[in-house]
């Protein structure tokens, strides 16, 4: 068998071992394994990389370059396969494709190593690296996830009046798609905003947030002062939301993620000049959430920061009529 022929089996045997793994952990088998713990995320890519570069000729993985780097194709296949079958979707592969190419390639490098000691007649060292997940992975369950509140703070300056500024930060007319600069959440996939209806400006308030794909945020006004701040609960319904629209992984409300609240505050910076803030709560679930929060973090930024610069742009309008607020 050549050297081609090896490769083509390497990444046939490592596609297959990646699918395996993740059907096994999909099905939970009584709570022990899970796609959404450290022991899937890491365990994977390592051993779909080891076991590439294990099956590759010696002379294929001369260079520690080619082992770090073969690992990746198997790696890209599994990433297809999936979308393809609706397995995963685009946002969380999206997510976890750094990890995944690193840990794989780290896999690869480790391989290389045992392969270039002559230790690959000892059997069993293959199999450790291939199983282990399986015994870690109920352990990583008993410990459990350690849920963790964090906040996105985004800000705009805007140069209208607090009273035009107001009036399109309680209620938010429908937002073209034109106006939607949110390159980086409609690039995961994200529904993008519609608009924000409210019924009443005071505590107790309702406020519903409207996305396309239909997201829908119910929303109540917990502390309201006019042309100052206003903050509000946000909760999301899971099962009310179409599967087709967010991973279940990622879905709001779901087990692993969940935005708690939100607050706007006005500072009047000059007679001319306001600064504009909205600040987010949200929590993570997961035993990985040093890794999450990071793109969680993100993803309600970028949100965040689009709905401002649709209220500046709004404001700052001359055809945006003056509300008749006062403070």
């Amino acid at each position: 068998m050549n050297k081609t022929q090896r490769i083509i089996l390497a990444v046939i045997a490592a596609v297959a071992f990646a699918l395996i793994m993740r059907g096994l952990f999909a099905l939970g088998l009584h709570g022990l394994y899970s796609v959404m713990t450290v022991t899937f995320l890491l365990g994977l890519p390592f051993g779909v990389g080891f076991l590439t570069v294990y099956l590759c000729k010696t002379e294929t993985i001369a260079y520690s370059a080619a082992a770090f780097f073969i690992p990746f194709i198997p790696i890209f296949i599994f990433f297809i396969i999936t979308l393809c079958l609706k397995i995963e979707g685009m946002a969380c592969w999206l997510m976890i494709m750094p990890i995944f190419l690193i840990m794989a390639g780290l896999g690869g490098i480790t391989a290389r190593h045992f392969k270039l000691k002559k230790w690959n007649k000892n059997k069993g060292f293959v199999y450790v690296v291939l199983l282990l997940p399986f015994f870690l992975a109920p352990i990583e369950k008993m410990i459990g996830a350690i849920p963790g509140t964090y906040q996105a703070y985004t800000e705009i300056d805007i140069r209208a009046s607090k009273d035009q500024i107001w009036k399109n930060v309680t209620r938010v007319r429908a937002i073209d798609q034109k106006q939607d600069s949110a390159a980086f959440t409609r690039f995961l996939g994200f529904p993008r905003p519609i608009k924000a209806e409210l019924d009443k400006e005071a505590v107790g308030g309702k406020r519903k947030a409207i996305f396309d794909k239909g997201l829908v945020f119910d929303e109540v006004v917990t502390a309201y002062k006019p042309l100052q701040s206003m903050t509000f609960t946000i909760h999301a319904n899971p099962y009310d939301i179409p599967s087709t629209t967010m991973d279940k992984h990622i879905v709001v409300g779901g087990d692993f993620f969940d935005v708690l609240n939100g607050t706007y505050q006005l500072e009047q910076v000059d007679p001319h000049h306001c600064k504009l803030r909205l600040f987010s709560t949200f929590k993570l679930s997961t035993t990985f959430n040093f890794y999450a929060g990071i793109w969680a973090s993100w993803i309600m930024k970028d949100i965040q920061q689009n709905i401002l610069k649709v209220i500046k742009e709004r404001s700052e309008s001359a055809d945006v009529p003056i509300a008749s607020l006062h403070q």
